[in-house]
């Protein structure tokens, strides 16, 4: 979200950041970066006016959520604003790959002759039954992707998933993956004598993270362990349960960290990432670290997806079965020339597929083209200006019907006793 804002920046846009969440001690200081902080209520007519007011050019929804709360909103308010939707990642891909993986858990349980060393660790695109592709979730995301004028894409597995599953026109897609500067790559990074142990991180509230913590604990690591006794596991994250805490074993090696002051500092004095996800979607910020630190990676395919290029593609092990994460984590480990290579690999990644300037010149240029002539683009979008015209209503009476309940809630409650 700060390199989409920094990027308007540079265009000479004003930002202004609304949000209804509550503001976190961890959040960045908006007011240096030059960012106006506002609080928005949810189902509340305030925003209506606020938005009336500002008048925005262009209005970007974090995450279709947030299309669904506020788009019919801006939609009437300010009628010739753009509508931009920063998807984040596909989350009912994520979704559906989720369910596929506890409907797969399930069967396996109830089958003796399962090998868990050798069944394929996650779910792919390919294997997902259309029941689960196409769920509510799926309905309601694509749905806020038509009614927007553009979409911002961070993988192109999910540009092309989305074109080709659900027929989403090209036409509204923008392919915009993290945008970084090739500045930021380490550039004398820690050598493999230098470094020691294994680390994995990621936020705990993220139910691929916590998935895969749970999957290495009972079955990766003790087998990597067993071939490297000397080895640790550093897990690192946000906002670890107990039930996270709990599984900190120092016999084992296995040591829960909890909240890191300086992941890339942790990433960059460990050997190897360890990334097993074994669902998910979008493009992971833990190999993006990796890469930075000239860290490799043992992941998976959808760990991997949408990050590496053949070019790349030596900066990870990707592996899918039990048997060939652990062999390809235990000879990284082990061997410093494949090691370097690896290493080498990662340090290109960056500039070869994720240098700001050329995505940044792409999302400014669509973002252009569609200020130019809204209705024009909108027109070519039939489909979505039939979502806008119907779902918007419904969505509108629902947040209305909600603020109703709560006014009316409010008056017969009446004013609070004064202590």
């Amino acid at each position: 979200m700060m390199q989409l804002i920094q990027a308007y920046q540079r265009q000479q846009y004003r930002v202004v950041f609304a949000s209804p969440a509550d503001w976190s001690p961890h959040a960045v200081a908006m007011e240096e970066e030059g960012i106006e902080p506002v609080r928005i209520e949810l189902n509340s007519s305030s925003f209506d006016d606020f938005a009336r007011q500002l008048n925005p050019t262009v209005v970007m929804f974090d995450r279709f959520m947030m299309e669904e709360q506020f788009g019919w909103r801006v939609e009437s308010a300010c009628p010739q604003a753009v509508h931009i939707l920063d998807m984040e990642d596909v989350h009912s891909l994520r979704h559906a790959r989720h369910q596929a993986i506890k409907q797969r858990d399930a069967a396996k349980g109830q089958s003796k002759n399962s090998d868990s060393n050798t069944d394929t660790a996650s779910i792919v695109i390919q294997e997902l039954p259309q029941t689960l592709v196409h769920s509510e979730l799926a309905i309601r995301e694509i749905a806020a992707i038509l009614r927007c004028d553009l979409t911002l894409v961070i993988s192109e597995h999910e540009m092309q998933w989305l074109q080709q599953q659900y027929q989403v026109p090209a036409a509204q897609l923008v392919y915009c993956p993290f945008m970084l500067d090739a500045a930021q790559v380490d550039s004398t990074p820690k050598t493999f004598e230098q470094r020691q142990h294994f680390v994995c991180i990621g936020n705990f509230r993220h139910e691929p993270n916590w998935d895969a913590v749970r999957w290495m604990r009972e079955q990766l690591w003790p087998n990597i362990r067993q071939q490297l006794p000397n080895a640790e596991l550093h897990i690192y994250g946000a906002y670890p349960p107990k039930k996270a805490t709990q599984l900190h074993n120092e016999k084992l090696g296995f040591l829960v960290k909890g909240w890191a002051e300086d992941a890339l500092e942790v990433v960059r004095n460990s050997r190897l990432m360890l990334a097993p996800l074994r669902f998910g979607a979008g493009l992971k910020g833990k190999l993006i670290d990796a890469a930075i630190t000239g860290t490799p990676v043992v992941t998976t395919s959808v760990g991997a997806e949408g990050i590496y290029n053949p070019a790349t593609e030596a900066a990870a092990c990707v592996a899918d079965s039990m048997d060939a994460l652990v062999a390809g984590a235990v000879a990284l480990y082990q061997q410093p020339q494949s090691w370097a290579q690896s290493q080498t690999a990662a340090l290109q990644l960056i500039s070869q597929r994720f240098e700001r300037g050329v995505h940044e010149a792409e999302l400014l240029a669509r973002t252009e083209a569609v200020l130019a002539d809204p209705q024009a683009h909108r027109m070519q979008g039939f489909y979505g200006m039939m979502l806008r015209h119907h779902s918007m209503k419904s969505t509108r009476y629902m947040s209305q019907w909600i603020e109703a309940k709560t006014r009316l809630a409010e008056v017969l409650e009446g004013p609070p006793e004064e202590s």
